[in-house]
């Protein structure tokens, strides 16, 4: 720190090296608003780490599984044999407390857990139904264009003189 003074000048605070500087000059690059990277990933040496998931896995265990920890922590008999239990299998002590709970509760079928997420508004049949609707309506217009272009083949043919054979309704209707 200098004493406040800057070539025979008085300023008002202290005077730190360096800090003659002109208006335009800064101490750090231009910003172009985009995130910060490294010079490695500017240079495009750095890529994702293959170890580490971009989003977790969310752990989910069967009925079978949920079960057979809880038998065997059932038969822990001495100090310290569950927390090994529960180390070994990487789980938390309420996880079991929880599946103990629902085992006692509802038996077996307790453990199966329920689909996450949202519950669908529509039920299968009338999501099929809906699909049946749309297809359905898709055909007819389809066959009306089909009954559209043959009018339009009859009146040609009509106008050219090319005689047409005549096909019955019963025929098609099998």
């Amino acid at each position: 720190m200098g004493n406040g003074v800057v070539k025979g000048t008085k300023t008002l605070g202290p005077v730190w090296a360096g800090s003659e500087r002109s208006g335009g000059e800064r101490s750090e690059p231009p910003r172009s608003g985009e995130p910060a990277q490294t010079a490695a990933r500017q240079a495009g040496r750095v890529g994702r780490n293959p170890e580490v998931l971009e989003r977790p896995v969310r752990r989910r265990f069967t009925a079978e599984y949920k079960e057979r920890i809880v038998q065997e922590a059932q038969g822990c008999t001495q100090l310290g044999q569950i927390g090994a239990l529960l180390r070994r299998e990487g789980l938390y002590a309420s996880y079991l407390d929880k599946w103990r709970r629902k085992l006692a509760q509802g038996g077996r079928a307790a453990l199966v857990e329920a689909k996450r997420g949202r519950k669908p508004k529509r039920t299968p049949v009338e999501i099929e139904n809906e699909a049946l609707r749309n297809r359905n309506a898709r055909l007819e217009r389809r066959l009306q264009q089909a009954e559209t272009i043959i009018e339009i083949q009859k009146k040609v043919s009509e106008i050219l003189g090319i005689p047409l054979t005549r096909i019955e309704d019963s025929e098609g209707d099998n």
